[in-house]
């Protein structure tokens, strides 16, 4: 019997369900996102108010699109407004209507206090229909380096730019004195002396500005270098009187003041820096999120542009999400640690009990030794004259706090893998700090509700 196959015809026109309903599943993932998107208050969107123009799109749908879009993978204002054309759940929550991208760049760019609130409102649905614990909680924090909206190419170091401001000076010199000579050699076809001292003369602005703006960083890096030796400096000092022996260790070393010549400005996104990752350095942003180990949801988030974490804890426990009540422990990796940090983060927030700091003090290496498998005994408590970074070692060697710190790196580091492999965010599409922590905060928006999504939260419970 010969073989049957379906009749594809690609010639008689194609009738769309008079519901798209039909041809989106039931338990699909834009559903879920309209249904959260109804349960918030977008009354902080900014729209016309003018009488003017034409209708503007609804923010409870623009809102509704981005988040959606940003948890599938779609990130360009241009391609997502392909796919109200191309792909169903879209155009179903568009309704059949195709915003262009310039009202969805738009939208995103300016609409920071709606995102942030949102984002919080997110967290109040999660806590109402008790997903997310919001008193004595536990939160892992880290930070992970995102792709700035510019190539590291179009950067200059501080070297090389003061070397061509000079040959830019001589050039105009040059050609000022040419346009002064009355049988000067003419230049070739199409070239003028006024067009090439007007380019010259505009390239060597920028380079001024670039290195007003790394010459100010270098300033501020100094301050911040200083603050840090001083410091071991105090603590080599505090050392030698209690022993009565020189420290061991070199001597720390003065910071020189000044840029060195390798500082770097980018014309394409002055704010984004070049900061070492996994792939090499690159033109990036350092991303902050601190998440509640339990659910999995990203309570707190900031953006960076100093290259470590040892100045993050702090504003990132600052950022949490007013939602949550009070905060019982914080994980931390040893990249935030530092005695000033850790004390200034164990300050109580608004009459909340202060939180505790569970931090590596340095580098752990991988795997576990036989004595480290056998049970044992928590060491004995530190005396009252044990320093901060003793104590701070004596709470992670204790059987609660290994218990307890063996939950960071499973928890937050799967979120960081979700939004950069499963979305696919590596790169920002906006430029600048403030920008860029605005998109940061439509990412950690978008993740939360796919992470409710995906637990099977009943939204109708809220």
């Amino acid at each position: 019997m010969a073989a049957r196959f379906v009749n594809i015809d690609h010639d008689t026109p194609m009738l769309l369900p008079p519901d798209l309903r039909d041809w989106v599943q039931e338990d699909h993932l834009v559903h879920f996102i309209m249904e959260a998107v109804a349960l918030l208050d977008v009354g902080t969107a900014r729209v016309n108010h003018r009488g003017t123009g034409s209708e503007q799109y609804p923010p409870g749908m623009i809102l509704g699109l981005l988040i959606y879009c940003y948890a599938t993978g779609t990130f360009s204002s241009r391609r997502i407004e392909r796919l109200s054309y191309e792909n169903v759940a879209v155009r179903f929550l568009c309704a059949d209507r195709h915003p262009d991208h310039d009202s969805i760049c738009t939208f995103r760019r300016e609409n920071r206090a709606l995102l942030e609130s949102s984002f919080h409102q997110v967290l109040e649905v999660a806590a109402r229909i008790r997903v997310l614990r919001v008193g004595d909680v536990t939160l892992a924090l880290d930070g992970t380096k995102i792709l700035a909206n510019a190539s590291k190419h179009s950067a200059v170091s501080h070297g090389h730019a003061l070397k061509q401001m000079v040959l830019l000076e001589e050039q105009i010199a040059e050609l000022l004195a040419k346009a002064d000579a009355a049988d000067s050699t003419p230049l070739e076809d199409g070239l003028t002396v006024p067009g090439e001292i007007a380019r010259r003369s505009e390239r060597l602005e920028k380079l001024r500005e670039a290195t007003a703006v790394i010459e100010a960083r270098a300033k501020e890096r100094h301050r911040e270098e200083l603050a840090a030796f001083e410091a071991k400096q105090r603590e080599r000092e505090e050392k030698q009187k209690a022993t009565g022996k020189k420290p061991r260790g070199r001597e720390p070393k003065r910071p020189q003041e000044g840029p060195r010549a390798k500082d770097q400005y980018n014309f394409t996104d002055a704010e984004s820096r070049v900061m070492k990752t996994t792939d090499g350095f690159q033109q990036t942003y350092n991303a902050q999120a601190a998440v509640e180990i339990q659910s999995r949801l990203v309570v707190s988030t900031a953006v960076s542009d100093a290259p470590n974490d040892k100045e993050q804890l702090v504003p990132t426990l600052g950022c949490v999400s007013p939602v949550v009540k009070s905060i019982g422990a914080v994980l931390i990796d040893s990249g935030f640690y530092s005695e000033a940090a850790v004390a200034a983060a164990e300050q109580s927030r608004e009459g909340a009990p202060a939180p505790q700091i569970y931090a590596a003090t340095g580098r752990q290496p991988h795997g576990r030794t036989v004595a480290q498998l056998e049970a044992r005994a928590d060491p004995p408590t530190p005396g009252a004259d044990a320093s901060a970074k003793q104590i701070m070692a004596h709470r992670l060697a204790t059987q609660a706090g290994r218990k307890l710190y063996a939950q960071r790196k499973q928890t937050i580091e799967p979120v960081f893998g979700i939004i950069k492999e499963t979305m696919g965010f590596r790169r920002f599409s906006l430029r600048g700090l403030v920008k860029v922590r605005i998109e940061w905060t439509l990412v950690t928006l978008a993740y939360n509700l796919k992470r409710l999504f995906h637990m099977g939260a009943a939204l109708a419970a809220a």
